[in-house]
């Protein structure tokens, strides 16, 4: 047997132990939005420090102005071996409804699936503690086998994340020595479908503004100022309505630089998948991409920046009516950006937009929220290809590259505070029910998520 596969095995045959550990884990309910489970926030750090220390690494629960932070160490076999840095949460959401469970969310156990596959139920199954479970466990695998790590290996787990992460930042900031890597991994993402391994080589950075548009000191009677007075709900539509061209792109100043077109290759693998999502658009009542025209589904969500304008206020919304001019009007405008578009200059750009758009008599004011910039795993990487070669020696279909049409904030900061890129490599599957009362995760993406890990570390740790 060779000395991949006997890790391989090793991986079989701690099944039963991987999940009971799984299973310890879940039963402590780590929200972190409410107060009141800070004790279980702790808990679970604690649980994961000890699993760490057992398994040999060198590993302290680190206190912060919120919930703590988990930090670990280990050294590889090799003196020039790689250096990764594994990023996950042990933090989890709420689970109201509770009436809508089947199950008691931390209560975990095997059942029967929709289409009877075999599922762990739980909250944080799948978002994140199966997930960075599956790294855990391959990593415990490869002591028992070999006594020591083919690279060497930091760990940081949070338990912020579902509560937007204030403590996080400053923690890496503040130790950004110790925690610097060559790359980092992160399993906080899902897979294609059952049969589809996927590396997100992309995620959409996010640039958000809220706008305020007055005139007069005071509603007006329409009939008495109609025609006269300048009217901000007309004003802000306006200026809202320029920000896209008849083709659908916007029309902000250098809002696409920093663009860069999908490689061909990699758009014809997306062709190939979007057959198989005839249903997107239909399932929630719609039937057209809207957008920049000739673009297709994929590439629109993946790789294509956005203006999206997420809300507007402003005049007499209650019931009935009632003729008012409104002396203000306000909306929330957010940028999906791409590439290495740089999210300040799209403030400016959009500010600069807006004022050289205001008519006399009309005053604007301005409130950020949040800038992050998006992140890009060059295609042609060779971490990248190493680990597409990994996944698809494992599952029944080979590994496709995706993007991700979000943002995940901490792969930023990996990017811009670290230095490092981030491999996104996750097992969960779109009816996981992430976030939603009875969320589960396939026992098949639990086993062949550690068998995966093992496999990629094995790769990535070869010159």
């Amino acid at each position: 047997m060779s000395d991949i596969q006997a890790v391989l095995a090793r991986v079989d045959d701690n099944l039963p132990s991987s999940l009971e550990t799984l299973f310890e884990l879940v039963r402590i309910p780590s929200i972190s939005t409410d107060l009141a489970y800070a004790p279980h926030c702790r808990e679970a750090a604690e649980f994961l420090a000890n699993y760490l220390t057992g398994i040999g690494f060198n590993a302290s629960v680190h206190n912060t102005t919120g919930h703590p932070m988990v930090v670990a160490h280990h050294e590889g076999q090799g003196a020039d071996c790689p250096h990764v840095l594994f990023y996950g949460h042990y933090d989890v959401q709420p689970v109201d409804p509770l009436n809508l469970w089947h199950n008691d969310p931390f209560d975990p156990a095997i059942r029967e699936g929709v289409n009877g596959e075999k599922i762990i139920s739980g909250r944080g199954t799948s978002d994140d503690k199966g997930q960075l479970l599956t790294f855990l466990e391959a990593l415990r695998a490869f002591k028992q086998e070999r006594g020591g790590l083919p690279l060497k290996v930091t760990i940081l787990f949070e338990g912020e994340e579902e509560s937007g992460s204030p403590s996080l930042l400053p923690f890496l900031e503040a130790n950004k020595d110790e925690l610097k890597a060559d790359f980092a991994m992160v399993c906080d993402t899902g897979m294609w479908d059952a049969q589809t391994p996927s590396i997100c080589a992309s995620l959409r950075g996010l640039v958000g503004e809220e706008i305020t548009i007055r005139a007069a000191t005071r509603d007006l009677h329409s009939g008495g100022y109609g025609g006269v007075a300048a009217n901000p709900l007309h004003v802000l539509s306006d200026i809202l309505a320029g920000l896209h061209d008849d083709t659908g792109a916007v029309t902000l100043p250098g809002f696409y630089d920093g663009v860069e077109e999908t490689p061909p290759e990699i758009k014809a693998v997306w062709a190939e998948l979007e057959k198989s999502q005839s249903a997107f658009l239909s399932d929630i009542g719609l039937s057209t991409p809207s957008g920049e025209k000739g673009r297709s589904i994929l590439e629109l969500l993946w790789a294509r920046p956005t203006a999206e304008i997420n809300g507007m206020s402003g005049g007499y919304t209650g019931k009935g009516f009632k003729t008012v001019i409104a002396a203000e009007a306000m909306a929330k405008v957010s940028f999906r950006l791409v590439g290495k578009q740089d999210p300040q200059k799209i403030r400016d750009s959009f500010r600069a937009y807006v004022r050289s758009k205001l008519p006399v008599d009309c005053r604007v004011e301005f409130q950020s929220e949040g800038a992050s910039p998006a992140i890009q795993l060059p295609y042609d990487s060779a971490l990248l290809a190493k680990a597409k070669q990994a996944l698809s020696q494992e599952w029944p279909k080979p590994a496709i590259v995706t993007g991700g049409g979000g943002s995940i904030p901490i792969v930023g900061n990996f990017q811009t505070l670290l230095g490092m890129d981030s491999l996104l490599v996750g097992f969960s599957l779109d009816d996981d029910c992430v976030h939603s009362p009875n969320e589960k995760y396939n026992l098949t993406s639990f086993h062949k998520g550690i068998r995966s890990w093992v496999r990629i570390l094995q790769v990535v740790s070869n010159p």
